[in-house]
Formats: C-alpha cells, sequence, structure tokens
C-alpha cells in the first residue's frame, strides 16, 4: 500500500542514481537538481561518474543544497580509467572516494547507518557496496567461465572486466564476497525494529535483470547472496540503479525501484523526458 502525501513543506526523502556527469547533457540536469524542502535527504545510488574530478564536484554541489547526502559506489566509480590516478584500483580507489566524501559531508556505506525522522519514517537507511559475483547467469549457463564466454562470443562484455580492478582481491567476485560476509554481520547487529531503506547500485534481487534487452549482461548486476535480504530484515524500500531501467516493482511485497537518471541518448528517449528525484517513501 503506498503511504499518503507529506504535508506541503514536510520534509521528503529523495533518490537519484547513475548520473554520469562526464556527459556535459547530464551534467546541466545535476546542477538543476534542488531540494523541494531545505529539510530534504538525497540517497545517491551510484556511478555519478568516472573520474574523481567529476564526482567530487558533483558531491559537493549536491551536499551543499540537501540536508543530508548518502552516497553508495556504482562499477563506475570504481574504474581506474586513463588520466586518473593509476594507482588507485581496487579497494585503494574505494577508500580514497570514501575519504573524498567524508571531507564533502557525505555518508557512505563506511559510516553509521542514519535514520531518517521525516514524512514516512523513520527509517533507516543503510547504503551498500556489494559489487557482484557473475551468480547472475544467463539461461543455458552454470557458470562463471561459462557464461564470461558467452558474453565475449555476443560481444555484450561490461566494462569493468577492463577498468574495474579489484586489488588486493583476487577477484572481482572475491571481492564481492568479501563485502557481502562485511555487511551481514552490520545487519546482524541491527535489533531495535527500526524499518530499512536499502540503497544499492545493483538490484539485491535477480528479477529486475529479467527485462535487459541483452541478458548475458545480467551477470554483472548484483549476486544472488543478497535474495533473502529484503525479507530477512524489516525493509521499507529498496534502492537501486545500473540498469538505467527506471521503474517500481515489487517483491515479497517490498518496494523496489531503479532511479537511475542514465546516459543521454535513454533519457531523450523516454517519455517526458528524464526522470529525475524520486521520493523514496511516498510513491
Amino acid at each position: 500500500m503506498g503511504r499518503p502525501s507529506p504535508g506541503a513543506g514536510a520534509s521528503r526523502l529523495l533518490a537519484i542514481s547513475d548520473l554520469h556527469v562526464g556527459y556535459q547533457e547530464n551534467r546541466a540536469i545535476v546542477r538543476e537538481l534542488k531540494p523541494s524542502t531545505p529539510g530534504d535527504w538525497l540517497l545517491v545510488a551510484g556511478d555519478v561518474g568516472e573520474r574523481l574530478a567529476d564526482i567530487e564536484w558533483a558531491l559537493e554541489l549536491l551536499a551543499s543544497r540537501f540536508e543530508r547526502v548518502v552516497w553508495t559506489p556504482g562499477n563506475h566509480e570504481l574504474w581506474t580509467p586513463p588520466g586518473d590516478p593509476p594507482g588507485l584500483r581496487g579497494t585503494a580507489r574505494y577508500e580514497r572516494l570514501v575519504q573524498l566524501c567524508r571531507g564533502l559531508g557525505v555518508l557512505t556505506p563506511e559510516d553509521d547507518y542514519p535514520v531518517w525522522e521525516g514524512a514516512g519514517g523513520p527509517v533507516r537507511i543503510v547504503p551498500l557496496f556489494l559489487l557482484y559475483d557473475y551468480t547472475f547467469l544467463p539461461d543455458g549457463h552454470r557458470t562463471k567461465e561459462s557464461a564470461l564466454a558467452y558474453a565475449h562470443q555476443t560481444g555484450v562484455v561490461c566494462t569493468d572486466e577492463y577498468l574495474l580492478h579489484p586489488d588486493p582481491h583476487p577477484s572481482r567476485d572475491a571481492w564481492c564476497r568479501a563485502r557481502v560476509e562485511l555487511t551481514e554481520r552490520r545487519l546482524a547487529g541491527l535489533a531495535d525494529g527500526v524499518p530499512l531503506v536499502f540503497v544499492n547500485h545493483y538490484p539485491l534481487v535477480r528479477e529486475p535483470t529479467d527485462v535487459l534487452r541483452h541478458p548475458e549482461f545480467a551477470q554483472w548486476c548484483g549476486t544472488t547472496a543478497t535474495r533473502r535480504w529484503h525479507t530477512r530484515h524489516p525493509t521499507a524500500a529498496v534502492i537501486y540503479g545500473h540498469l538505467h531501467i527506471p521503474r517500481v516493482t515489487w517483491y515479497d511485497g517490498v518496494r523496489f525501484e531503479e532511479v537511475s537518471l542514465g546516459y543521454p541518448r535513454e533519457w531523450r528517449a523516454r517519455p517526458g523526458g528524464p526522470r529525475l528525484l524520486r521520493d523514496v517513501l511516498v510513491p
């Protein structure tokens, strides 16, 4: 059931992802993002950009406008693109991003989970950094090796394979498993019953990837290890991005919303133009 709309002037919990501010059209949109009230919070579910300077520009701007900004990384932030410091790979790059955010007052998956007390609250905001482990296998494939070979055969291969380095972990899936284990320990310590709003770059369940034009891309879109998190814990909503298919779906009675802006060629084609800030608790 949808929650009632907040009263006039009530602060809102808002979300967006996949800003991709390396595109000038998207940068112009981000310049115009503003809260509706001084108390609005903004959840940013990853893929702000690829370069540190672009990520810092966008998050600094948003942090200056919203009461609180909560960020979780997408795969693009974790790339080591040409022109950025080459030594910032894997966990070293993630740690630099966390340091950048803390300097701006932006919360990250490494901080205490804050509680939103405004319209629709109280809810606890849980930003996640989990990556993926190639367990969202395309039909007909039972192993990561088979799925990757198929993707290379079709030509649909995520750029992560070339620019997202897992150092010092032996693989991206090993890094994912370590992040899942760490996060499960933190979630187990939440015993006060406050409903959670999960914020992750990737969907916590496989089903949203069923609409992908290229099903082989699903293996870079999450992990089956999180399949029951939204039922194991009291959950008010799950916010994610990455797929560039903004929509609302429901699983086990829990609302999942993909909140991406996406690339200009994608949002130009949508009826009504780009979808921007979404109300997390007021559908």
